[in-house]
């Protein structure tokens, strides 16, 4: 069983990092803010003005930790990654899959599976909750509308179409999941690039955590993030990660957006309108996000499918796991990570 480690998360401007023996030390402003051993590390992200030493980087990239560099309001720019882990057979079979349109067809509908389940299970726990809802009750009934048709085999075209049209049903019931009642976090529809409200810029930002982590999950096992079943190939994306994130959408970064929202522990004040009308987030806001995000990891669950007990955190680590298995051919099909 893969340890669950830590993600050091940069936020603060003109943060410098070096290696001092076996750690991170993390300056601002020529003092030292913060000093934590690389070991205990899987990954290192940084948001903005954020600088690192070359020995540093080579450091990370001889013990396995991922760096990340994204812009301040979370736009993924670029990685260092280590040499790739896992046999070269279990990519070359990865390659095979995605160009058999039946067999690719297979592994995305799975992954639907897994997403469109557990949107209705956040809509249904909302229900319990709150009580019943009719806007919630009609998104749930189409979900499972969905999910039945998911039942046959259908094309890839078709399963994209069907995804589309079970994300709109849900999204348009979103609103009713925000007990929040401030002007500010009315949502009216998902939009990005750049999203144009606190929620849609909350959603953005905690999506883009949410890929590091199934990327990194993904190179940990040795299949490339890059080449996916759902989403199609294009340069610079990487699509199997996009694929293995939308079974964690709802339960992982839709849910801490709406508690943190929720429960006020964000609020408007923490929002900035900029040119264009993007909306971004405080600096204070995004480490109230982050701090929730790792607390959010570090709880426990019972894996469905394994019925081992692991840290929310390691979820996207066994799916790349289990995936992985099934392109070797211990599996007859994917399963997908469905939340109870």
């Amino acid at each position: 069983m893969k340890k669950h480690l830590n993600t050091l998360y940069v936020t603060t401007q003109n943060a410098y990092l070096h290696k001092e023996g076996q750690s991170v030390v993390v300056n601002v402003e020529k003092e030292t803010r913060l000093r934590i051993p690389v070991h205990t590390l899987d990954g290192i992200v940084c948001f903005g003005a954020v600088s690192m030493s070359p020995f540093l980087m080579h450091h990370c990239a001889e013990s396995n930790v991922a760096v990340s560099f994204l812009s301040q309001y979370g736009k993924f720019l670029a990685r260092i990654q280590g040499p790739v882990s896992g046999n070269v057979l279990l990519r070359r079979e990865q390659y095979r899959v995605a160009d058999q349109p039946e067999s690719a067809s297979k592994i995305a509908s799975n992954m639907l599976v897994g997403k469109l389940a557990n949107a209705r299970a956040v809509l249904r726990r909302a229900q319990r909750d709150h009580g019943e809802n009719h806007e919630l009750a009609t998104a749930e009934s189409r979900l499972t509308q969905y999910l039945r048709r998911l039942e046959n085999s259908m094309p890839m075209d078709e399963l994209r179409g069907n995804e589309g049209e079970a994300a709109a049903s849900y999204f348009a019931a979103f609103p009713q999941l925000v007990t929040a009642k401030e002007e500010a976090f009315a949502f009216t529809g998902r939009n990005r690039r750049p999203p144009t409200d606190p929620v849609n810029a909350l959603l953005s930002f905690t999506y883009t955590l949410l890929v590091h982590d199934c990327r990194s999950a993904l190179e940990g096992v040795g299949l490339d993030p890059c080449v996916g079943f759902l989403h199609a190939d294009r340069p610079g994306r990487p699509s199997l990660a996009l694929d293995l994130m939308e079974e964690f959408r709802a339960v992982m970064a839709d849910r801490l957006v709406l508690s943190l929202i929720n429960r006020r522990q964000i609020q408007p004040k923490d929002f900035n309108d900029s040119a264009g009308g993007a909306v971004s987030m405080t600096d204070a806001a995004r480490k109230e996000l982050l701090n929730a995000w790792q607390k959010r990891k570090q709880e426990e669950i019972t894996h469905p499918y394994l019925g081992e007990k692991c840290k929310v955190g390691l979820l996207p680590h066994l799916q790349a796991q289990l995936l992985a298995r099934h392109l070797r051919g211990d599996l007859e099909a994917y399963p997908p990570f469905i939340w109870r």
